[in-house]
């Protein structure tokens, strides 16, 4: 009985060795970031991008869907009243404040997915990295500017 248990263990063992020396061979699919460029997917999802009409005014209304369906709480919108001399947004309201909290974004698109005007976009940066957490908050200044990513989006 442990001879054959035994030959199931070497049986087993040389399997799994079989499985290192395949890969082991294989060129490494390691990318030279930033000097080179990573390829990734169309429906890739990172940095967060508040988007602006033909006109230059804001897109977000400040309707605060997208903070009331963020499952982590990362977003908070602080909404205002549009004046005629003073105008943010097409609506009657716009976005006073608006803060996404990196720290606490799982990137799930939820937000994405529940703005009626499409202001708020994932983008393909996802090079976030920051050495303070504060500057991890994103505000609405931030957020209306666009990345330039540093990927290349694989087409199909």
């Amino acid at each position: 009985m442990i001879v054959i248990e035994a030959i199931g263990g070497l049986w087993q063992f040389i399997r799994a060795m079989g499985v290192t020396l395949k890969h082991f061979f294989k060129k490494p699919i390691t990318v030279q970031y930033p000097e080179e460029k990573v390829h990734i997917y169309p429906r890739f999802r990172a940095r967060h991008e508040l988007q602006r009409d033909e006109n230059g005014l804001e897109l977000c209304v400040g309707c605060g869907l997208c903070a009331a369906i963020c499952p982590s709480g990362a977003i908070y919108v602080e909404a205002a009243e549009n004046a005629e001399e003073e105008r943010y947004s097409k609506g009657e309201r716009y976005a006073r404040i608006y803060e996404i909290n990196m720290t606490r974004c799982i990137f799930c698109g939820y937000c994405e997915e529940a703005c009626p005007t499409g202001a708020l976009q994932l983008r393909h940066e996802f090079a976030l990295a920051d050495y303070d957490r504060g500057s991890l908050i994103y505000d609405k200044a931030r957020l209306l500017q666009p990345a330039s990513p540093h990927v290349i989006v694989l087409e199909g």
